[in-house]
């Protein structure tokens, strides 16, 4: 601001401007000499887990919408928390509990390490896990195991379980109720078997239009 209160007055004395205007412009530099400067905005830090790759990000939605959580416990999570508690929840339903690492889970959902533990502590908050500690030295701890115990979420897996067989397909052939019928030897009418015996008397005292036929020409050829 000083050295433009310089520059302003030299101009004033070559007669540049006239001195209404350097009067305007000093008022102004006066008040932006007392009005102070805006702090510059502070660097945002970035929030939240991104996926790395287009895999990652894959895993994430396929694991989300799973179908692993009741639809009223997931809306309560992000997608990649839905994605981390769908891992623990495929886990917990075919060997009773988790006792993966929190790398491997977060391999498995596509997520962050610490997205695994954010996951974590909000469902213990909620009550929907128990998460065991296991201390093996004091610097060193073995894998958490992680359980179930919404009533919810275990009526919910109880029924995926059902539902969905392990493995796909169907387990057994499905057969139908049709009989097989014996139609014996093809010999007409009269070599069925099946026909009632009133339709194969009715039959014998029928005349055989081919016989007659063939005796009206003898008698004719003779005449």
């Amino acid at each position: 601001m000083g050295k433009l209160a310089v520059l302003l007055w030299r101009a004033f004395s070559a007669a540049q401007i006239t001195e209404a205007e350097a009067d305007e412009l000093s008022n102004l530099i006066e008040i932006r000499k007392v009005v102070p400067k805006a702090p510059p905005e502070p660097h945002r830090k970035a929030v939240g887990s991104r996926p790395i790759t287009n895999s990652s990000l894959a895993r994430r939605r396929r694991w989300a919408s799973s179908g692993r959580l009741p639809p009223a416990l997931a809306a309560l999570f992000t997608q990649g928390e839905a994605a981390v508690l769908a891992v623990i929840a495929e886990t917990v339903v075919r060997h009773g509990d988790c006792r993966h690492c929190n790398d491997f889970i977060a391999a498995l959902a596509g997520v962050s390490r610490s997205m695994v533990k954010n996951a974590l502590r909000q469902a213990k908050i909620l009550g929907l896990i128990t998460v065991e500690q296991r201390r093996l030295a004091a610097w060193r701890n073995d894998t958490n195991i992680v359980r179930i115990v919404s009533p919810e979420w275990q009526a919910w897996n109880r029924l995926k379980r059902r539902s969905i067989p392990e493995g796909g397909g169907v387990k057994s052939v499905t057969s139908s109720n049709t009989k097989l019928i014996n139609r014996g030897k093809k010999r007409g009418l009269r070599g069925q078997k099946g026909l009632p015996k009133r339709g194969r008397r009715g039959r014998k005292n029928e005349p055989d239009e081919n016989r007659t036929a063939e005796y009206d020409l003898k008698g004719t050829a003779q005449a």
